[in-house]
């Protein structure tokens, strides 16, 4: 029963489950705060004073927040066996793999603890923010475990493809946190009667879209230089198209979210969209860490 479960033949499972679960949490959680069910469960860790679970006078909204509680469980419980899976392995197989899987696990107790406070304190625009920053680094990590389970991809690339990675990344992680801080001063506040940060949305709305179009022409760059290379394997070229695709199609929602009076439904697929571009400038960083490094 044990090596059913814990078996090597289910690290790959595990592995993609946590990326998966990851960022469907995000789209969950995005969810509580665009049906206004952000207090559906008004107090930590408690749903209601005196019960653990949601309780029928708290009506569809507490039903909303008590499901995106519970998934937080469904993600611990695949980050434990993912941990436990990875120390059943020989020493040369788990090497690379254990910290990530650890920090998986301990990142997921800690996101609780900012969702408690973010509930605590009224569903502070800032605490939000930190709650979605915090997920876009686990995820990070769990696109880490998901690259070190399949091994080290390296290749030998030129000097200016060399240097424009890191460059994406952080222009990416700027878009990103100017993102959630558009959110902070959006009216989806996940209660109506939840103050917002106070700062100007239209104005930061045009801010944020400067890091996004020069992502967006940055990866372009590079995908090209990709594939002008001779020796760009074929993983790398689709990589890279894929990243420059999410960035396209993250730029459309955006804009036409902006346009149109920022419906629930495409502010919730931007966050889909962002949740996956923090996994795509992980994993483009990752492969050329290895380029970097390649000889």
């Amino acid at each position: 029963m044990l090596n059913s479960i814990l078996g090597a033949q289910r690290l790959r499972l595990y592995v993609w489950a946590s990326l998966v679960s990851q960022i469907l949490i995000v789209v969950t959680g995005g969810a509580v705060r665009l049906t206004g069910s952000g207090l559906g469960c008004p107090t930590w860790p408690e749903c209601e004073p005196g019960s653990y679970t949601t309780v029928p006078e708290l009506g569809i909204h507490g039903i909303i927040e008590f499901a995106n509680r519970l998934l937080t469980f469904v993600l611990l419980i695949v980050a434990i066996l993912t941990y436990l899976t990875i120390l059943r392995l020989a020493k040369n197989e788990r090497n690379g793999l254990i910290w990530p899987a650890f920090a998986l696990g301990f990142g997921i107790v800690i996101q609780a603890v900012i969702g408690g406070i973010t509930v605590l304190a009224g569903l502070n625009a800032w605490i939000v923010g930190a709650h979605f920053l915090v997920s876009a680094v686990l995820i990070g990590i769990a696109t880490i475990l998901v690259w070190r389970f399949y091994g080290n991809w390296s290749f030998e690339t030129n000097q200016l493809s060399k240097r424009l990675t890191p460059i994406i990344f952080y222009v990416g992680l700027v878009a990103i946190i100017i993102g959630i801080i558009v959110t902070g001063s959006g009216p989806h506040a996940g209660d109506s009667e939840t103050p917002r940060n106070g700062l100007n949305s239209d104005f930061l709305v045009h801010i944020h879209s400067y890091p996004a179009y020069l992502l967006l022409a940055l990866v372009l760059l590079q995908t090209i230089l990709y594939f002008r290379a001779r020796n760009t394997p074929q993983f790398a070229k689709k990589i890279n198209l894929g990243f420059l695709g999410i960035i396209a199609i993250q730029a459309g929602v955006g804009i036409l979210q902006a346009r149109i009076g920022l419906p629930i439904e495409l502010v919730a697929l931007h966050m889909f969209g962002a949740s996956v571009l923090a996994s795509m400038l992980t994993l483009h960083l990752l492969i050329t860490r290895n380029l970097l490094h390649s000889k």
